[in-house]
């Protein structure tokens, strides 16, 4: 055991949804206090860093309810039980954006907000897109505008708060090295 361990002795779920359960655990900390601790429990998700030949990123424009606001983001979704998160990054390129490619680079993953969620990102690139024959496949919830920007576009839209994301920010961070 680490000398910052926290070990749970005791965990309550309190919600158990579509896409997170939340459960309240009570944790004895490294200097035999107690605590709670308020964790959320994800299922992973994958993000497409997809460029097209004319070297426009493709990003979906959507409404996202936590933040009552439209943003512009990479896209992306959650993992399926028991998927790849290749397969997963591939699907997610394909419903969202009505594209296709055969080469996927798995570039880096990472944890979203680990202070109190579990969500583990997986970031993919491709610059080989091919357009999908047939339409694109939304899920029935998802509403979606596809979009093909310039980064010059996407840097002015983060700094007016349109890009406001973690993963679209990694992206566009990751598109300036790689030009170099």
């Amino acid at each position: 055991m680490s000398k910052f361990e926290e070990k749970t002795v005791a965990s309550k779920e309190i919600f158990s949804g579509k896409i997170i359960n939340v459960s309240v655990d009570d944790v004895v900390l490294p200097n035999g206090q107690l605590a709670k601790r308020e964790l959320v429990k994800h299922p992973g998700a994958v993000a497409v860093i997809a460029l097209t030949a004319e070297q426009k990123v493709v990003v979906v424009n959507q409404f996202r309810k936590p933040l009552e606001k439209e943003i512009i983001e990479i896209p992306a979704g959650k993992l399926e039980p028991g998927e790849h998160h290749s397969v997963t990054a591939l699907r997610e390129l394909e419903e969202e954006t009505g594209y296709t490619t055969d080469k996927l680079d798995y570039i880096c993953s990472f944890y979203t907000s680990p202070g109190f969620a579990d969500e583990l990102l997986y970031i993919y690139f491709t610059d080989q897109l091919k357009p999908l024959e047939e339409s694109r496949a939304l899920d029935e919830d998802e509403f979606v505008q596809v979009l093909e920007l310039s980064l010059e576009e996407l840097e002015q839209l983060q700094n007016d708060q349109r890009v406001h994301d973690a993963k679209t920010v990694y992206a566009i961070q990751f598109l300036k090295l790689r030009q170099g």
